[in-house]
């Protein structure tokens, strides 16, 4: 019996290696570029291992892709469909929440960007992402301000693309953004930050009625 469950707990341990070995280099290099035998390198065992564990890359990736966009859209669903709060607390909430997000995890972006393009009826599929935001309170709330003459009757495409591009594309941008402020990756962070309040203050801006 101990040693079946010595065992059992060196296969959940190996498991655990291997998918956050390939967690990082799927989200460094994407689905094409990565080889089994990087994702082996990185967990430090040996490729019939890893191939013992997840029979090809298709699956571990897939595995990977699920549990990615499951963090990534959780941490928007909970805000999103928030009935205790209003749309103005909303702004402020969802660029801090996917702010903090992307600086723990800076390649996440670039790695859905990547997958939506390569393969974009299975990410939307997985996500259902259209259900989520459309049908959210978040949703319903815009249109009710909008109806109310509250808000400027701005599509709400239009915001939802402003509002996530402002939070967002810094990330996807963080090379030339370096770059161009001649940034460390504490600065860059802490300009980052300083978004969190920057953000929802231009958003309630341009939904300001007229």
């Amino acid at each position: 019996m101990a040693a079946k469950k010595i065992k059992q707990n060196l296969d959940t341990n190996t498991e655990a290696k291997i998918k956050n070995a390939a967690r990082t280099v799927f989200h460094k290099k994407g689905f094409a570029a990565t080889r089994t035998r990087d994702i082996a390198e990185e967990a430090g065992i040996n490729l019939a291992l890893l191939n013992y564990y997840f029979r090809s890359k298709e699956k571990l990736f897939n595995i990977i892709m699920q549990e990615t966009l499951s963090g990534f859209v959780k941490s928007i669903v909970v805000i999103f469909n928030d009935e205790t709060t209003t749309l103005e607390k909303k702004i402020e909430r969802i660029p801090s929440a996917y702010i903090d997000l992307l600086i723990l995890e800076p390649q996440l972006p670039l790695f859905i960007m990547s997958e939506l393009r390569r393969n974009p009826d299975h990410l939307l599929k997985m996500t259902n992402v259209k259900n989520v935001i459309v049908n959210s309170a978040f949703a319903r709330q815009y249109q009710q301000s909008v109806k109310a003459g509250k808000i400027a009757p701005v599509n709400f495409l239009h915001f939802i693309m402003n509002l996530l591009g402002l939070t967002i594309f810094p990330f996807i941008a963080s090379p030339m953004i370096h770059a161009v402020g001649d940034l460390k990756e504490a600065q860059f962070n802490k300009l980052m930050t300083e978004r969190k309040k920057m953000i929802p203050q231009w958003t309630k801006a341009m939904l300001k009625a007229k």
